[in-house]
């Protein structure tokens, strides 16, 4: 009966990077945007087979009985379903990467279809391959000499089936493997055709088209690109070594990653079902999770072909940029601002510029005593941590939790954690079994014999980069009693711990789920008394169990419940009965929608909270995570006035149906709503008055 009203995880995901793929699809966009979509779209997919179906298949080999709780699928039964999805959407892949080269064309630029090349073309492609490609070229030929290499992750191969002569003159048919990595980083992928303006070829592709003269002593009877995906999903703490301390177990942690086992194999080209079997054989994986395409295994060379574009500026979305808040006067102290009252800003509409301001700030204050943060993901040039370094510098007290467990961030984020020890920080790497993922920083500010606090929680990462296309919030307070328990969370944070116990924040993993419970309980239970309950959302993924049911419980009762859920969505509304009073949008566009906001209740007893946390087991239970309770009446109207939006939205939202398809909003004769574009308006709108 679940299986009515619960959707698969890695399906449900698979719907959302469908819905990525869609907008490579869309003829409306910008040609290079499509581009960029379906590059999107494979690295998305990389994630997944990396991730996720990694996971399953080390939950298949501890326990391959063991069920999902909401599908009661098997491990097993959900890599087969989610690789027969991802093969019915690569068929889509191709065809829409064949219409986008089409398009390319259109404007003036072409990859290379060796059949149609001239004798010229073919000598200059002959000469440059013997001189810059073959000395550097490695080669293999497995056999009882040559043992079968280590193939990378990601890294694009040519494999071949080789024949050669047998000795004394007799002709041995005996097939032989060969493989040639196609240079990662040696050699450029795009490489221009010199006598044709526009035209490129892929290295891979050349080196393969030249493979008589890299296996000269051999027929080359078939050849392929080939391309692996290695499991990445490594339980860091379950193999932690307590003779290297925590930073450089990290660093072997990210090592060991690049040699797990292969979760997925993809060929493009001419290839025989032999020597995919004995491929398969040799690195030990199921002949399931073999995936052939017609168009080439990584399209991120897109991007270099965007560069040669870029003067034309319709094939890309108008330019926006951060706009000037009208929350702060940047001639003013910012931290002086925040405590006369509580202040938000809402990126990528409104810059970033005034909490760096305000970091920056702290850093110089002679009033402030301390700071203290939390880092998940930072941006290559952090301003954020040259504003802590200088605090330290300049003696302040600076306590970082930098989170090394930032799946594939780990390597910068212990970069980074190196240079805040030598400043003088005090850096702590995060806890045993649990990631810090909340956005939550603390000063503390003497003024007379009075400490103030200065709190500010986000929905997303301090990164100077992603805030120019993640939507996120950050609120500013100077509330003592936030101040207070964001100081517990801190403090038990530096012991190793986590609170138990708060009041007003909601603080996972001990006091999130159980509160949220009661947010939830709370609406049902006016609902019941004849008031009308009301639940809104914005959520990336909503995967708890616990909380669905919930949830399930007050559509039962009559709340309604409305939720804009980008990505994951395990709960399928609208079925009778059951989740009638559900409704569940889902908004894919030029900006990647962060943001999370809880909104309980109407008018004058509404509660709102902002929060790092999405409505998944691994948030609610599994991490650190902070929800911050909204108390400026200003705030509440604005996080009103941006649901409405996400709400009206008929350009790029979807609406979740009860078989947990989705089906996409058209204006038809309506005005065209997208909410992210009626949103940066506003912000250019309200910044040109700014005096």
């Amino acid at each position: 009966m679940e299986n009515l009203f619960f959707e698969n995880r890695e399906l449900s995901w698979l719907r959302f990077n469908e819905r990525v793929l869609e907008e490579a699809e869309d003829d409306r966009l910008p040609l290079c945007e499509r581009l960029s979509f379906l590059s999107i779209f494979q690295s998305n997919l990389d994630e997944f087979f990396m991730v996720r179906i990694g996971s399953l298949h080390d939950q298949m080999l501890l326990d391959s009985e063991s069920r999902d709780n909401k599908t009661k699928m098997t491990p097993g039964e959900q890599i087969i379903a989610a690789c027969d999805r991802v093969r019915e959407l690569s068929v889509r892949r191709d065809k829409v990467y064949h219409t986008l080269i089409e398009k390319l064309g259109e404007q003036g630029i072409t990859l290379l279809d060796f059949s149609e090349i001239s004798d010229k073309t073919k000598k200059y492609i002959t000469n440059l391959f013997k001189e810059d490609f073959l000395p550097l070229l490695s080669t293999f030929v497995v056999g009882k000499k040559q043992s079968f290499p280590f193939l990378h992750n990601k890294e694009i191969y040519v494999i071949a089936s080789l024949t050669s002569k047998g000795g004394k003159g007799e002709k041995s048919e005996k097939l032989k493997i060969g493989i040639v990595p196609c240079g990662g980083t040696v050699f450029p992928r795009l490489i221009p055709v010199p006598d044709r303006k526009g035209c490129f070829m892929l290295a891979e592709e050349l080196i393969l088209h030249c493979l008589p003269l890299v296996f000269s002593g051999y027929k080359v009877r078939y050849s392929a690109l080939s391309r692996i995906t290695r499991n990445a999903d490594i339980d860091a703490d379950s193999i932690y070594d307590e003779d290297l301390n925590y930073r450089d177990h990290m660093a072997e942690v990210v090592k060991l990653r690049k040699k797990l086992c292969p979760v997925r194999i993809e060929f493009f080209g001419d290839i025989e079902a032999d020597t995919v079997r004995k491929l398969c054989e040799q690195i030990k994986l199921d002949h399931n999770m073999v995936f052939k395409y017609e168009t080439p295994l990584d399209v991120s060379f897109f991007s270099g072909i965007c560069d040669q574009l870029r003067s034309r500026t319709e094939l890309f979305y108008a330019p926006r940029h951060p706009q000037r808040s009208p929350e702060f006067d940047e001639s003013r102290s910012i931290l002086d601002q925040i405590e006369e009252e509580d202040k938000m800003l809402h990126y990528p509409y409104q810059s970033i510029r005034p909490f760096l301001m305000m970091l920056n700030e702290a850093a110089h204050d002679p009033a402030v005593i301390s700071i203290k943060m939390t880092l998940y993901r930072l941006a290559s040039d952090s301003k954020v941590v040259e504003s802590l370094v200088e605090a330290a510098e300049n003696g302040k007290q600076v306590d970082v939790l930098v989170e090394l467990k930032a799946r594939f961030d780990e390597e910068n984020n212990i970069e980074w954690s190196r240079r805040l020890e030598r400043a003088g920080c005090h850096v702590i790497y995060g806890l045993d079994g649990l990631k810090v993922h909340s956005k939550l920083c603390l000063i503390l500010r003497r003024t007379g014999d009075e400490i103030k606090y200065i709190t500010q929680v986000g929905t997303g990462n301090y990164n100077e980069k992603t805030s120019r296309f993640y939507t996120d919030i950050a609120v500013m307070t100077a509330d003592p009693q936030i101040g207070h328990e964001a100081s517990a969370v801190f403090q038990a944070l530096t012991l190793g711990e986590t609170v138990d116990h708060t009041q007003h924040l909601l603080v996972a993993p001990h006091c999130l789920q159980n509160r949220l419970i009661d947010l939830i309980d709370r609406e049902i239970e006016r609902q019941q008394q004849g008031d009308c309950g009301h639940i809104r959302l914005k959520l990336n993924s909503l995967t708890d169990k616990v909380l669905m049911d919930k949830l399930i419980d007050a559509s039962r009762a009559g709340v309604k419940i409305e939720m804009v859920v980008r990505g994951i969505c395990c709960l399928r509304p609208g079925v009778e009965g059951i989740s009638d009073n559900i409704s569940v949008i889902s908004i894919v566009g030029r900006y990647l929608e962060h943001s999370r906001i809880y909104i309980f209740g109407d008018g004058e007893n509404a509660e709102y909270y902002i929060s790092s946390a999405d409505w998944m087991t691994r948030n609610t239970l599994r991490r650190v995570e902070v929800a911050l309770p909204i108390r400026s009446q200003k705030i509440k109207d604005r996080l009103e006035y941006i649901f409405g939006m996400l709400e009206q939205d008929n350009v790029q939202a979807r609406d979740m149906k009860p078989d947990g398809t989705y089906v996409r909003r058209y204006p038809g004769k309506n005005k065209a709503i997208s909410c992210q574009n009626v949103l940066y308006d506003e912000a250019y709108r309200i910044a040109s008055e700014i005096k």
